[in-house]
């Protein structure tokens, strides 16, 4: 075997895995096509519902001598040191790589949505507020940062990250997504991706597709999507990721669009992706979703059935752990039922996959240096506190209380103060895995937004009390919390969400919503603080916004944070002292009223506010919306007379932006397009560019957007992408509801179709003018 041309490093990969497959047996082909989770529970009482279908009926030592596709999770399921993980993890490898015929090693896989999901890791932001950084080249450095600790410990692949565009606010996973515009998702998660492949980790995009369009905000409910939406909103972040980001992994959702699970779709994972796109990674299982095609949707009448449905689509690798891809499949192929074909597909494209991980190769070692492995350094940490600063938003400040004086009384009240937990989303460790192991140190360090504040302002007199909590009825802390607040100059009510898995939180996933109220009391109590008179300082710690309207024009301030990470203490005080000034921008719409969705703001002209009917649903703050600490002036616009280009053609419009302010800050200029007239309706506005602008006070910078008419391209009656002739308008703005320049264009020629070749990204070029 150490001959054999497919241990050549020097041949090309596909040559390599030609000769590989022609060597194995049917069983040694399916053995790379499932992952095994060794570690989970299986009674149900694991991390999440119908992990009890995972098949426990094999033996490890039998099952490897056929080798292995995947490891499922090894550092994600339950905690264990750094450095033991490795080891362990490299024992894993050795075993399977001794016991096969090929001394072929597995995939070793984690999640890493916010920052690797294992014990003593770095706790990131959650991606929404990747979103409202505005700031790709951050994350891209934090996704590098990722990607390198997991390589430091032996792992290939990471699930993430999620590239679903938020179409209703009340669904649980909301905190997971990067936003509600396809512009803001695909750059951001372009941005991801480019980091965390990078670090030579596979990058996976989750969930194709239509996901977050699932009907009522359910999760894994069926999409209620339409062709157009579906081309328009849905598929542009996925299509930009693996064009710009070089994503190499795909997972197909969990969701079935039009009656078609799309685990069992070959048009989508196949025709689509593949054929169109020309894609040539691996596609995944969501876990479990191979049993499910069988269990949930009932397209399928056995598991065997269900391994052809997803085989046929394109699902290479069955995750979590075996349970379709396994004795009964080589039963079904061997009958002639399933047709070995697939089963030589899927596996050509694992082990392709494993040959450019050098996982092929002869001189493969799974042992890694693991004298001291430390996944929550210096670095790490200076990345998720810059980033974490960056995202807070700063929705309203309309008598200048913040920042806060020094001398000021502060009476801080609420159940997200005083909590470490408040800071992370639903796949951070501690929250994800952790919560189930009370007796195990957290193993990272997350001052809490109170004690942050007192760090920020040591000569502060600064009360406590927590007045509520997050999601129970009880009200017998008011009485306190009201008492403490007239005490003091000004209150800081730190409210929002405790994130969990399937209804052990108020947000994360499976946690859905039926309004956007705040949880549980939580309005009451602000209720009751506002009451008071005196100035109430409103903090949000969510994974999705929450609609304000009821308190608008009754706050002295309200500051946004969406799960800010192991950082996001000292950030969010550091926006209340003024040490921080704030940029972050609103990646979704902070609704008025908390009925009223599905909504977001890539709305139709009969999707606004209008005389036909009594409900509007304008939003309270607008998407990109945000506030800063100092003044911006946006001068000497270039590009406000009406211009013709063609259907092919390109246009520059630039302005000044000059910090007119006595502190430093950035302002975030967003280009957004409306199309006056189309053969399709269109939304009324759309982000198609934007650049974040870091100037010292009296310092001013030159920006310039790049536009082409592939940017005005959409999905027409036909299903052709096109570029119309007519109208447009360029509008640079603050929000999409507060443009401060227009340039109008006409395009000329004629009905342009666009694919693959279109720009997807609006360049921009930035010149510091002095």
């Amino acid at each position: 075997m150490t001959t054999a041309p497919w241990r050549d490093a020097a041949l090309p990969a596909a040559t390599r895995v030609d000769d590989l497959l022609s060597r194995m047996t049917l069983e040694e082909k399916i053995a790379q096509l499932y992952g095994v989770w060794v570690g989970a529970a299986t009674d149900g009482d694991g991390v999440a519902p119908h992990q009890q279908h995972m098949n426990t009926d094999y033996d490890w030592d039998e099952l490897i001598t056929q080798g292995l596709g995947q490891l499922t999770r090894s550092f994600g399921t339950s905690p264990v040191d750094p450095a033991l993980g490795a080891q362990a993890l490299a024992r894993a490898q050795r075993r399977i790589a001794e016991a096969g015929r090929f001394g072929i090693p597995a995939v070793a896989h984690e999640e890493c949505l916010a920052g690797f999901t294992t014990w003593a890791a770095t706790a990131y932001p959650v991606p929404l507020a990747w979103g409202a950084s505005f700031d790709p080249a951050l994350v891209e450095a934090m996704a590098a940062r990722i990607g390198r600790d997991m390589r430091s410990v032996g792992v290939h692949q990471g699930l993430a990250p999620v590239l679903d565009v938020v179409r209703d606010l009340r669904w649980g996973r909301v905190e997971e997504t990067i936003g509600e515009d396809p512009y803001l998702v695909g750059t951001i998660g372009s941005a991801y991706v480019r980091g965390l492949e990078s670090a030579g980790i596979v990058a996976t995009l989750k969930h194709f597709a239509g996901y977050a369009s699932s009907a009522g905000a359910r999760n894994l409910a069926p999409v209620r999507a339409g062709t157009r939406e579906f081309a328009d909103v849905t598929l542009p972040p996925f299509e930009m990721a693996l064009r710009e980001g070089g994503a190499r992994s795909v997972m197909a959702a969990y969701t079935e669009t039009d009656g078609v699970p799309a685990s069992a779709d070959p048009q989508l994972l196949t025709e689509l992706l593949r054929e169109q796109w020309g894609f040539t990674g691996t596609v995944v299982a969501d876990y479990f979703a191979i049993d499910f095609l069988q269990t949930l949707h009932r397209v399928a009448g056995s598991p065997t059935e269900s391994a052809h449905l997803a085989l046929a689509a394109g699902i290479d690798v069955e995750l979590p752990t075996l349970k379709c891809y396994g004795k009964d499949l080589a039963a079904a192929v061997r009958a002639g039922t399933v047709p070995e074909e697939l089963v030589d597909r899927a596996a050509r494209r694992v082990l392709v996959q494993k040959c450019e991980l050098g996982l092929l190769d002869e001189d493969w070692d799974p042992d890694l240096p693991t004298e001291s492995i430390d996944l929550d350094s210096a670095e790490n940490r200076a990345v998720a506190r810059r980033l974490a600063e960056e995202s807070v938003v700063l929705l309203a400040n309309p008598d200048g209380v913040l920042p806060l004086s020094p001398d000021t009384r502060i009476a801080v009240v609420g159940p997200r103060a005083a909590d470490a937990l408040a800071m992370l989303g639903c796949y951070s460790f501690p929250s994800h895995v952790g919560t189930l192991h009370p007796e195990t140190p957290m193993g990272i360090e997350i001052p809490t937004v109170l004690d942050a504040l007192r760090t920020e302002l040591p000569d502060t007199k600064v009360t406590y009390t927590e007045g509520c909590g997050v999601s129970d009825p009880d009200t017998s802390g008011f009485e306190e919390a009201v008492a403490r607040t007239r005490e003091a100059d000004v209150c800081v009510a730190v409210l929002g969400d405790r994130s969990g898995l399937f209804g052990r939180g108020t947000s994360g996933e499976g946690c859905d919503v039926a309004d956007l109220a705040l949880p549980g009391v939580q309005g009451a109590l602000l209720d009751a603080l506002v009451g008071t008179g005196v100035p109430v300082v409103l903090v949000l710690l969510t994974g999705r916004p929450y609609a304000l309207g009821r308190w608008d024009g009754h706050l002295a301030a309200a500051v946004q944070a969406f799960f800010p990470g192991e950082e996001g203490g000292p950030a969010v005080a550091g926006v209340l002292s003024g040490r921080v000034n704030p940029s972050g921008r609103l990646p979704v719409s902070v609704p008025r009223g908390p009925g009223g969705q599905p909504w977001t703001y890539l709305q139709p002209p009969l999707g606004l506010a209008g005389e036909v009917s009594n409900l509007d649903p304008t939003p309270l703050y607008a998407f990109g919306h945000g506030r800063s600490y100092t003044t911006f002036a946006w001068e000497d616009f270039e590009g406000g007379e009406r211009t013709e280009i063609g259907t092919d053609g390109g246009y520059d419009l630039s302005l000044t932006v000059r910090n007119t302010g006595d502190l430093a800050g950035a302002e975030v200029v967003q280009l957004y397009l409306h199309d006056p007239v189309a053969a399709v309706t269109r939304p009324d506005v759309r982000l198609i560019g934007y650049q974040r602008v870091e100037l010292a006070p009296g310092e001013s910078s030159r920006v310039t957007f790049r536009f082409h008419a592939d940017l005005s391209a959409f999905t027409d009656r036909s299903g052709r992408r096109v570029v119309e002739p007519g109208a447009l308008e360029l509008r640079l703005a603050a929000s999409a509801a507060d443009v401060r320049h227009t340039a109008r264009l006409t395009l000329t020629g004629p009905v342009r179709e666009v694919g693959l070749e279109r720009r997807l990204r609006c360049e921009t070029e930035i010149s510091q003018e002095g």
